[in-house]
């Protein structure tokens, strides 16, 4: 019986430790935002210079959601400059095609479980079954907003916090995106 705690411990400690790493792109400030957000609206490192900063407020306000609804918690405009090109990701729901083309986007291809995915990007499952990915070419002059994930209530047993991860939001990303690739998902089991 005494041996059952220390092997316990070393199991739990273990486990930890092998634990894979959520390779989601994120850049933490040490304390939240004055309206609760974490995470920063600077563009990734490998968007720089590639867009500028600019206003639109109506674009801003309609990726801003409140608290426990989705959206972004915060964001900046930006739009892609002339000459330039950004791929970016989505994953979405086979079963609605409509929403291959989607408003909501990655700057990385999705890596690790998918439920890290899910939390990081505020995913709640009846939304999408993640089944398919799309990685598109962003067209030069297009308005985006990157932002930090706002917190979403999925159901009474399930609410994703706000997040670091940043996501971009295209209005209407089938006049938006050209040159794109479809992807199925598939079993992986570890």
């Amino acid at each position: 019986m005494k041996n059952i705690l220390p092997i316990a411990l070393l199991l739990a400690l273990s486990a930890c430790a092998n634990f894979p790493a959520n390779n989601t792109q994120t850049m933490v400030p040490a304390e939240p935002s004055a309206n609760g957000c974490i995470g920063s609206t600077e563009l990734p490192a490998k968007y720089k210079g590639k867009f500028i900063a600019v206003e639109d407020a109506a674009l801003l306000a309609d990726s801003l959601g409140e608290p426990s609804k989705g959206k972004l918690c915060q964001g900046q405009v930006y739009e892609l400059k002339q000459g330039e090109s950004v791929v970016i990701y989505r994953a979405w729901n086979s079963t609605n095609p409509g929403s291959e083309k989607g408003k909501w986007w990655a700057a990385s291809k999705p890596k690790g479980k998918t439920a890290g995915y899910r939390e990081d990007y505020e995913i709640c499952y009846q939304w999408s079954p993640l089944d398919k990915l799309t990685s598109c070419t962003l067209k030069a002059g297009t308005k985006v907003v990157i932002g930090n994930g706002q917190s979403a209530e999925c159901s009474q047993y399930l609410t994703y916090p706000v997040s670091a991860a940043q996501q971009i939001y295209i209005e209407n990303a089938a006049a938006s995106v050209e040159d794109c690739k479809t992807y199925d998902a598939v079993f992986s089991w570890k």
